[in-house]
C-alpha cells in the first residue's frame, strides 16, 4: 500500500486485493511494506467494507514493524 498519488482503489483493484488476502490469509505469510500509516489504507482501498475485510485479516494475526527517525535520503 503506498500512496502514488492515489486517493483511492478502482472497485477492480479493491476486488483483485481482496482475493488476494483472502486467498493467502491463514495459509501463507504475506509480506507488506507501505509508507502509509494502517489508518489512511482505508482511504485509499475506498470502500469502508472492502477495507474492513482486508484489515481484519491482515492486522489481527501481524507483526508490524514501524520504523521511525530520519531519511537515509535526506543525509545525502
Amino acid at each position: 500500500m503506498d500512496d502514488f498519488g492515489l486517493t483511492h482503489l478502482e472497485k477492480q483493484q479493491q476486488l483483485d486485493l481482496m482475493e488476494i488476502i483472502e486467498d493467502r490469509h491463514a495459509r501463507h505469510s504475506t509480506i507488506i511494506a507501505s509508507q502509509l500509516p494502517v489508518a489512511s489504507w482505508f482511504d485509499i482501498i475506498g470502500e469502508a467494507t472492502i477495507a474492513d475485510a482486508i484489515l481484519d485479516r491482515l492486522v489481527h494475526t501481524s507483526h508490524r514493524l514501524e520504523l521511525k527517525g530520519e531519511s537515509l535520503r535526506k543525509k545525502q
